[in-house]
């Protein structure tokens, strides 16, 4: 047992000590008060101390006296217990049956015009999802992760509203062009999509890994990896790509080769502005069972103060009941 706040029992034991000395300070003043006045006589006193039933009414006066003072003993220190706050430790290690999803976000100029849209489609995909790890990367010439896998959605709500509106921009550098711009080229669709798929942990654990690519497929430079090569390291890591395509059906081949890049990994390209897209997107994801993910050991402290308040109760309780009874 530990206690949150140990000092209180040293208050406990000192005000046990206080009482003890001001009763023995009382007595002794209250004895030599007696001894120094005229008492009463009474002939043959000692033989009245002889008597059987004189005995045993003293006997069980001084018995009577002593539990006074042990159930005022007990009651005080159970008090300053309670007080202390007796605490217990548990160690506990959190489950979470989840799935894993990284939202990557094409945010070169050729998607500027719906980049809102997507991020608008991102916050309804949340809506979706119960108890699923998002995360989020972005990319230009180069990819940002802008928050890693968690589950606390009105963190990702929070980062979901700030990228939307550094859209919204006038002079100052807005927040999506913070480290997307370190490369050579722009809209180096290979490269983004490797990064998000290397954005999972545990790469040992069998889980549900998912990845909704919004862009439009317009590269603009030499990426490191192409589209291709990106997918197919996915696969690898067992990594599903679902795009989101704002221009599908305005440009058949660069649709065509994110549709086949997604369904190479068991995923599939849906078209932004499509109405079943958001429930497709979730659909998809949710037909992966969820797997279990064990978190760090953890040390919980909980107060744990029943037993000594039973201890108190029943303590006072007898204390003020033996009190009468002796009627002091």
């Amino acid at each position: 047992m530990a206690l949150a706040n140990f000092w209180l029992i040293i208050v406990a034991i000192a005000a046990i000590l206080v009482a003890v000395a001001v009763g023995l300070m009382l007595g002794l003043r209250r004895d030599t008060h007696v001894t120094a006045q005229e008492t009463a006589r009474i002939a043959r006193a000692e033989r009245l101390r002889t008597l059987p039933t004189f005995r045993q009414a003293l006997r069980r006066r001084m018995l009577a006296l002593g539990g006074i003072l042990i159930l005022g003993v007990i009651s005080t220190v159970a008090a300053g217990v309670v007080a202390a706050r007796p605490m217990s430790s548990q160690t506990i290690q959190p489950v979470n049956t989840s799935r894993d999803i990284m939202l990557c976000l094409d945010v070169s100029g050729s998607m500027s015009e719906v980049d809102v849209e997507v991020l608008t489609v991102f916050e309804e995909l949340l809506e979706g999802f119960e108890g699923e790890r998002i995360g989020l990367t972005i990319f230009n010439s180069s990819p940002v992760q802008i928050f890693p896998l968690t589950d606390d959605y009105d963190f990702i709500r929070e980062h979901l509203t700030r990228i939307r509106e550094s859209f919204d921009y006038v002079d100052e550098v807005p927040e999506h062009w913070v480290g997307t711009l370190n490369g050579a080229g722009a809209s180096l669709i290979g490269d983004g999509l490797a990064a998000c798929a290397m954005g999972f942990d545990h790469p040992d654990d069998e889980r549900s890994r998912s990845v909704i690519l919004a862009t439009d497929n317009e590269v603009n430079g030499a990426s490191i990896v192409t589209l291709e090569e990106a997918a197919a390291y996915a696969k690898s890591k067992g990594v599903r790509v679902f795009g989101l395509n704002p221009v599908q059906g305005k440009d058949a081949e660069v649709s065509a080769q994110l549709t086949a890049a997604a369904e190479s990994t068991g995923g599939t390209a849906f078209g932004l502005r499509d109405t079943t897209t958001v429930a497709d997107i979730v659909t998809r994801v949710q037909e992966q069972e969820a797997t279990q993910l064990r978190g760090q050991a953890q040390v919980v402290w909980t107060d744990t103060p029943d037993l000594w308040i039973v201890v108190l109760m029943v303590a006072a309780l007898s204390f003020i009941v033996v009190l009468w009874r002796v009627r002091l």
